[in-house]
């Protein structure tokens, strides 16, 4: 149960913890038709190699045995699709998401690329998935767990629901660490991405919102220590160009 005057952070604004979702709603909300755009225009096309990166890890069965996948906050389906794509038919993923925009362009895509019968789309929240205890082979969330208002209870989530001997992977923007480049991606990202979601979607403020929420996020050992005070063992992670992104794992054995 939230405390009362419990706060959280809304890019740079403190709001109360129990309204975040809501704001968060509102910027996927506003943002889902051209979501998968702007990705490609503000990452240069890098989300996809980083993407690929992570499916690597996962490395799905090619065979024909069951694997079902959770995707968490993976509304547009990009991470589920890559999954079926490298597996067997015994492949299935699972979309959840708490923004009905960003399934609904998820399950026209799974339609495009014929896998609407192995990627299902579901709404849920993050912080307390419809599914039942020890029942998916793989959790993964890209580029949405720092919109968690309660990061913890999301980890203890993604716990509950995992086999034993299954993978969480988590990729998320992280702390520049190459000199000279950190200037560079600041200016990026405070002097380009709100303009360019302004003439993209007409929308600056959310892109305001997504940059200023990368830099409130917890730096990887920190984030790393709260994975496992989830439960997971087998913890680590690795920077991806320049420490842009940062690629978490775990094992629930």
């Amino acid at each position: 149960m939230d405390q009362p005057g419990e706060t959280t952070h809304f890019g740079f604004r403190d709001v109360p913890v129990g309204d975040k979702q809501t704001l968060v709603n509102d910027v996927f909300h506003s943002v889902a038709r051209r979501y998968d755009l702007m990705n490609d225009l503000m990452s240069g096309g890098m989300h996809r190699v980083w993407k690929d990166v992570m499916i690597n890890q996962l490395n799905p069965p090619r065979s024909d045995a069951p694997f079902a996948l959770l995707d968490v906050a993976g509304g547009t389906g990009d991470i589920s699709f890559r999954a079926a794509k490298a597996s067997g038919l015994g492949f299935s993923a699972t979309v959840c998401d708490i923004n009905t925009g960003m399934l609904d362009v998820g399950r026209e895509r799974a339609i495009t690329h014929h896998l609407e019968h192995q990627v299902s789309f579901v709404e849920g929240n993050a912080e307390e998935l419809p599914f039942a205890d020890k029942s998916y082979d793989a959790y993964t969330i890209a580029f949405g767990i720092r919109n968690v208002p309660r990061i913890d209870r999301a980890l203890s989530e993604a716990y509950r629901v995992l086999k034993p001997g299954s993978r969480f992977l988590c990729l998320e923007f992280s702390t520049v660490d190459v000199p000279g480049l950190d200037k560079i991606y600041d200016l990026f990202s405070f002097k380009v991405i709100p303009p360019l979601g302004k003439a993209v979607t007409g929308d600056s403020e959310s892109y305001q919102y997504l940059v200023e929420s990368i830099r409130k996020f917890p730096k990887p050992p920190i984030f790393a220590d709260m994975i496992r005070e989830a439960g997971f063992s087998r913890v680590k992670y690795e920077l991806l160009s320049g420490g842009i992104v940062a690629l978490h794992s775990g094992w629930r054995l």
